[in-house]
């Protein structure tokens, strides 16, 4: 779990992206510029190095930039179980419920991938495109800070109510009473262990089933409004550009994000540039900063529902076994030495 204070994997690209944008900018080759971003170094060997070392050598072969970006992002994605995803083939998109820091840096490769092959094919200014969309990485990095900062005190919260049998059982031994020995070595002891245990287990995958619903649904939410703006910017007509962005939506795995029952918000845009007769790049933009709005307000909407509803696991769960484990087996000992005494 990543704390709060980490810098999203999303941030990198950003750089990235922003750094080709001004050697580009500065007369730089498409081709040398990859190779540029190099680290001078051969001993650093990072997953951004990885994606960088795999796009330069593509970009020197004249082979498609975008597809080595995308599959080097893949195998990097492969190869890091810890965030708790299995390995998928090659050519499959990943998937939108996915959320943690790999997942993150994924779809935000991908994104560069999907841009670099619009702006191409469009025909559009790689290094205006390049620092339009460092831009957007840029504000979705912040979106993502936001929702780990909103999402800390729940989590911690969790955490700590988890170790509230622990708590009791140590505080029966403080005060004198031999509840551990009433617990591990008698059979009401066992059944309250038991018992607790089961409780415990259930409280701590309801936690962790609360706070993954409470994640981002879409790591990058307006990327489709972006890349239509790329095409667009290029020149072409509305359905060249409209094709160009799902030919790399469909094969970078991009997400039309939860268009709800307002319709495609692409379409709706484009309908409002052709009635009101102004260019429809703007406007996208535009709109793509409203749903990366949305996405931080919706995110921080429901952190604060989770902090309420994480006292359903604790009510049902953590406090009874707290009961179990610390308090039955303190009253079992007391009855216990009562009765010896008598």
């Amino acid at each position: 779990m990543r704390r709060a204070d980490a810098v999203p994997p999303i941030e990198e690209v950003a750089a990235v992206t922003q750094r080709l944008a001004v050697l580009l900018s500065a007369g730089v080759s498409p081709v040398s510029a990859w190779g540029y971003l190099l680290p001078p170094s051969l001993l650093v060997d990072s997953g951004t190095t990885g994606i960088l070392r795999a796009a330069a050598r593509a970009a020197a072969r004249g082979d498609s930039v975008a597809d080595a970006i995308a599959g080097q992002a893949r195998r990097l994605g492969r190869e890091n179980p810890s965030e708790g995803r299995a390995a998928r083939p090659a050519t499959a998109a990943p998937g939108r419920r996915r959320n943690g820091a790999a997942a993150e840096a994924e779809h935000a490769w991908f994104g560069l991938a999907a841009a670099w092959q619009v702006a191409t094919q469009a025909g559009a200014p790689l290094a205006g495109c390049l620092r339009e969309l460092a831009a957007s990485l840029r504000e979705l990095a912040q979106v993502q800070r936001d929702l780990e900062v909103a999402l800390a005190a729940p989590r911690a919260t969790a955490r700590l109510v988890m170790v509230l049998p622990l708590i009791g059982v140590v505080f029966g031994s403080l005060m004198g009473f031999d509840s551990l020995h009433t617990l591990f070595a008698t059979v009401p002891g066992w059944v309250c262990l038991g018992g607790g245990a089961l409780l415990m287990l259930a409280a701590a995958g309801w936690n962790r089933a609360l706070v993954r619903r409470a994640g981002p649904t879409d790591l990058t939410p307006g990327l489709r409004l972006e890349l239509m703006a790329i095409a667009m910017s290029g020149g072409g007509s509305i359905d060249r550009s409209r094709a160009l962005v799902q030919a790399a939506a469909e094969r970078y795995g991009i997400a039309a994000g939860d268009a709800g029952d307002v319709g495609d918000p692409v379409d709706r845009v484009l309908d409002l540039s052709t009635r009101a007769g102004v260019p429809a790049a703007e406007l996208l933009r535009s709109e793509a900063e409203q749903l990366r709005r949305d996405a931080r307000s919706a995110g921080q909407r429901r952190a604060a529902t989770l902090s309420v509803t994480l006292m359903l696991p604790l009510g049902l769960c953590v406090l009874p076994a707290f009961m179990l484990v610390g308090v039955v087996p303190l009253l079992l000992s007391v009855l216990s030495s009562t009765l010896t005494t008598f």
